[in-house]
């Protein structure tokens, strides 16, 4: 078999399950699963998740039917609400809580009153999905009027909680907050990086999403200092060793050249799998557990790594990331965030599920 292969933790997922519980206090938590729970697997991720929250939360109507269909029964938050009556008609089905961010959804709620929870999304500054507070108020009016709907509470998202150099989150927080209160109803704001840096922010419910997959929200601090644990593992083997020399250069474009005489590992893994093209050179890979780098330019289903100094023969492992490089260190040589390299890993890698892995 070729060998390329993604090992799925679920021990390591209700780890930092438990470690967003024990940040958020008295705060409800709702662990989002969207986008395949984060490549992770839908199933796979609420399943090790759900008992160690209060809830999961999806970005569409489809994945709230997807996890009810695996016969999952805990309360379910769909982030980006309905597209049109069709889906408020399947939420009602569904009895999932959806977010109202914008007035045409309350003009359907109006002309199709249904019995769903739904949560008024406030913009503070994120400048995406939300209305700003005045409108928010006018259209809790609205649905306060309405036979069914319940008016769980305000939300609203951060724009730079995660940013080393914040001055919005406050803001922002103070403008939730003061529409959650004037409403009487619950606030949720906390993102992943919001539960952990900012304790003010995690009010009635928090929504971590990355912090569970075992990455880190912060580009300044690792995700092992924040006590959370890798939940995959992406892998690979060695299937061919070619010397090079001084001035000998490797790969398409001929990107990497040689400084001297060594060897270069070729490895069976490449975009065609899910890993990111635009890897620059020098991007760190472990073989045999030794950290090595990308050398020359990834291709479709393969790519080549710097053999110098380590010991290594074909058939011999490559990890991608996993436990001794990080998906964070990974994705920031990448010039992008873990949760892009998670959400592309393709269909070819064989999934391994180690349930023995905390």
């Amino acid at each position: 078999m070729r060998g390329t292969r993604l090992e799925l933790r679920p021990g390591a997922l209700a780890h930092n399950a438990r470690r967003a519980r024990a940040l958020a206090g008295g705060a409800r938590v709702f662990a989002m699963v969207k986008a395949n729970g984060y490549g992770h697997g839908l199933g796979l991720a609420a399943r090790a998740l759900a008992h160690q929250v209060d809830g999961l939360g999806v970005a569409l109507m489809e994945e709230a039917q997807a996890l009810r269909h695996l016969g999952l029964a805990h309360p379910l938050l769909v982030a980006e609400g309905f597209f049109d009556a069709d889906e408020l008609a399947l939420a009602a089905r569904l009895h999932a809580e959806v977010v109202v961010h914008s007035p045409w959804q309350v003009d359907l709620l109006v002309a199709q009153p249904r019995p769903v929870g739904v949560w008024l999304k406030v913009n503070t500054g994120m400048n995406r999905l939300g209305m700003a507070p005045d409108l928010a108020r006018a259209q809790a009016a609205r649905l306060r009027g309405l036979k069914g709907v319940r008016l769980l509470g305000v939300m609203s998202h951060f724009a730079c909680a995660d940013a080393a150099d914040d001055t919005r989150t406050a803001s922002q927080l103070a403008l939730a907050r003061a529409l959650a209160t004037e409403l009487r109803v619950p606030l949720s704001a906390a993102n992943s990086a919001a539960l952990i840096r900012y304790p003010d922010a995690r009010a009635d419910r928090v929504r971590p999403g990355i912090m569970l997959y075992g990455s880190s929200p912060f580009a300044w601090r690792a995700a092992a200092d924040l006590d959370l644990r890798p939940t995959q593992r992406f892998s690979a083997r060695l299937i061919a060793i070619n010397p090079v020399q001084a001035g000998d250069s490797v790969g398409y474009g001929a990107t990497w050249t040689a400084d001297g005489p060594g060897r270069v590992g070729v490895v069976a893994v490449g975009y065609g799998d899910g890993y990111p093209r635009h890897a620059p050179n020098g991007t760190p890979v472990a073989v045999n557990g030794h950290r090595t780098r990308l050398a020359g330019r990834v291709s479709m289903d393969m790519l080549t790594v710097d053999l110098n100094g380590i010991d290594a023969r074909v058939g011999d492992e490559v990890e991608l990331w996993g436990d001794v490089v990080s998906a964070d260190e990974v994705a920031a040589a990448c010039g992008t965030i873990s949760y892009e390299l998670f959400c592309q890993i393709t269909a070819r890698p064989v999934r391994v599920i180690n349930e023995s892995t905390v």
